[in-house]
């Protein structure tokens, strides 16, 4: 499969790094270039260093000159002084691979009930796989049944789809969304069950507040990683207010974010991880702008100790900010999503060090009208990608 990479111009701190992204204003974007790659990984080996040997200064002598004696030739090869080579350790590293909104409910559901279990990943799998940890925002119930929430749109998906995200890749799901628990508290604790049971973690939401904010931790080639998702979405159109759900200290529920509640978290878990992720549902839906809440909460993380902070929510593609400090990918869009249209999306491909982030890469993707995810052809993938680095852009601004 052929991948189209987004490389971003930015140089990222090789330590970990004491200054804070200023608030409210975002800190400057930086502009993106659209390469081609033929890895969807590249990594970066550095190459062994050279030391030569040290030359001794000639001291200048102030006898009166000797007659040197004639040298003769001989068979044996004079020794000749070898530069010393000392191979440079190559830093491990980690490959990242994060997606946006899934949602296998309606036809992506019933395509996976009939039997075609390869439908709704088929196309992207090879991406998903490629990276050694995979996440994804389940944005659906994952049960038999269950009670409906009140609200506009309810999503109820099939334990069935528990195994397709498993062989697609997906190592990890954040739940802190606001279709979570559009079926019920039962559905909550059953979908994380079927998860559990293919080896997929899942984090934002529990049986109480403190199972909620539970960072999931992770070693991966020698590099220790802490996630942690929480949600903030205004109130839907029809009056219903995600924030109902929000988790405490004797109910089952979601991690709702707010400043305070993230700094805090981050802060705790800063010191005994390598890298903190915050995965972060939030924004307008439909808006490619980042809401000011997004700005808020993204930048409250950063400030903490954050490497990354990764959102979704809007549907749609936004842009990405980037400094010493750390970097947010403000929103990748839906992936899996029957949503009655199809639309842009990414793939986010993430490498890390232990002293920071070594390259960030987009893979794009359509998302159809029956919300299968796709590889599009290359003048969509550059149209994909321009749209990044516009917004991008914008967000200096």
């Amino acid at each position: 499969m052929r991948k189209f990479v987004l490389y971003f111009c930015f140089f990222l701190c090789t330590s970990a790094c004491t200054g804070r992204l200023p608030l409210p204003e975002p800190a400057s974007a930086i502009p993106l270039q659209a390469t081609i790659a033929p890895t969807p990984h590249p990594t970066k080996r550095p190459t062994a260093a050279i030391t030569p040997t040290a030359t001794a200064a000639i001291p200048t002598s102030t006898l009166p000159p000797t007659n040197t004696p004639t040298v003769q030739p001989t068979d044996t090869p004079l020794p000749t002084a070898t530069p010393t080579i000392t191979p440079t350790p190559t830093p491990e590293t980690v490959s990242l691979a994060f997606v946006g909104d899934i949602m296998l409910a309606r036809r992506l559901g019933a395509a996976i009930l009939a039997g075609d279990v390869d439908y709704p990943f088929g196309d992207v799998d090879e991406a998903l796989r490629s990276a050694d940890y995979t996440i994804g925002n389940l944005e659906t119930a994952l049960a038999h049944d269950g009670t409906p929430a009140p609200k506009a749109y309810t999503f109820l998906s099939p334990p069935a789809a528990a195994p397709v995200l498993a062989d697609a890749g997906f190592d990890l799901l954040t739940l802190a969304n606001n279709h979570a628990l559009d079926y019920g508290i039962q559905s909550l604790h059953e979908g994380i069950a079927h998860l559990a049971a293919e080896g997929i973690a899942a984090i934002g939401a529990g049986s109480d507040a403190s199972a909620a904010h539970a960072p999931h931790l992770v070693t991966i080639n020698g590099i220790r990683l802490g996630f942690l998702s929480y949600v903030n979405v205004p109130v839907e159109w029809r009056g219903f207010d995600t924030a109902v759900w929000t988790a405490t200290e004797n109910a089952s529920g979601l991690a709702w974010g707010t400043v305070a509640g993230i700094s805090a978290d981050v802060a705790t878990l800063t010191p005994t991880v390598d890298h903190v992720i915050v995965v972060l549902h939030s924004g307008y839906e439909y808006q490619e702008t980042p809401s000011p809440v997004q700005f808020e909460l993204s930048h409250a993380a950063i400030n903490a100790g954050a490497t990354l902070v990764v959102g979704h929510h809007a549907h749609v593609l936004q842009g990405v900010e980037s400094n010493e400090n750390g970097t947010i990918v403000y929103g990748l869009g839906n992936f899996a999503f029957d949503i009655n249209e199809s639309g842009r999306s990414a793939i986010l491909h993430i490498t890390l060090a232990k002293d920071g982030l070594t390259d960030l890469t987009f893979t794009p993707v359509h998302v159809q009208i029956d919300g299968k995810p796709f590889i599009p052809d290359p003048i969509q993938q550059g149209a994909i990608l321009d749209l990044i680095h516009e917004m991008s852009l914008r967000l200096k601004e």
